[in-house]
């Protein structure tokens, strides 16, 4: 997600920014491959966003981004995002933000709307017809294991 340079917003959609100073990071200690250099580097970006109090966002987008994204956000509203692909806490916080925003785009995203459709006649057709020779096949199956012939 491209930052605004002139206001230090992250651009989320083209009409939507979001400050930078309504988010806040903790680092820590990554687990995974990296020998003794994880044990020492706080290389892991968590991101916190006050989804509740943001000043940002309208009170409907905020309970589309509640509704949409409610396993990542806590009792208290914060939205939180973990990363630690990387091995810098740089890149880290680079893929915490592009994550972070693709995931406010996702949920404020209109969904369309689902058209009703109807089955078509040929198909239905067909479907009777399979059940039809499903139920025949096993009936024939259960009348020649008990060896009474009709």
């Amino acid at each position: 997600m491209p930052m605004k340079p002139e206001t230090s917003c992250l651009d989320v959609n083209g009409h939507l920014f979001v400050p930078l100073d309504e988010i806040r990071y903790t680092f820590s200690r990554a687990g995974g491959p990296g020998g003794q250099h994880v044990n020492k580097v706080n290389t892991r970006v968590t991101l916190w966003f006050d989804l509740e109090g943001s000043p940002s966002l309208t009170d409907a987008q905020k309970e589309k981004v509640r509704r949409r994204l409610k396993s990542r956000i806590s009792k208290s509203g914060m939205l939180r995002v973990d990363g630690s692909r990387f091995r810098t806490q740089k890149a880290n916080l680079d893929d915490v933000l592009r994550r972070f925003g693709l995931l406010l785009a996702g949920a404020l995203q209109e969904r369309p709307r689902r058209r009703k459709t109807r089955m078509p006649g040929a198909a239905r057709e067909r479907r009777l017809r399979a059940k039809k020779r499903r139920g025949m096949l096993k009936q024939h199956r259960s009348a020649t294991r008990r060896g009474d012939y009709r």
